[in-house]
């Protein structure tokens, strides 16, 4: 270590000094944009509700965008494929277990049957 401060290090070298500086220096600057900011803000006020698209405060159950609209164009496209999984899906924990066990041995019989060494 030098006087400087800069630490030597196998992959290059660093100085906390520096780095101290650095971070006083983009404090300060994110200070000065703070101060800048409105000032007629005031907390506990109809300022601090989220903004819901003009929208006045109604129940959520009005303004709440559920996911099968969101993704509708999305499932509609992949119904075939949707209703099919539907038609297998059980809900019991084992079940999924035992095709991922069954097919996690499956792909190791492939890979030491033509990929394995």
């Amino acid at each position: 270590m030098n006087p400087l401060g800069n630490f030597t290090t196998p992959s290059g070298f660093w100085n906390p000094i520096l780095w101290l500086l650095v971070f006083l220096i983009l404090l300060l600057l994110a200070y000065l944009i703070w101060k800048r900011g409105e000032e007629s803000y005031k907390r506990g006020t109809m300022q601090t509700d989220p903004f819901l698209s003009g929208y006045g405060p109604e129940s959520k159950e009005a303004i709440h965008v559920r996911a099968g609209n969101i993704y509708w164009g999305f499932t509609r496209a992949l119904k075939g494929y949707y209703s099919f999984l539907r038609k297998i899906h059980t809900g019991i924990i084992n079940d999924y277990v035992g095709w991922y066990i069954g097919i996690l041995a499956l792909m190791l019989l492939l890979y030491l049957l033509w990929g394995g060494s």
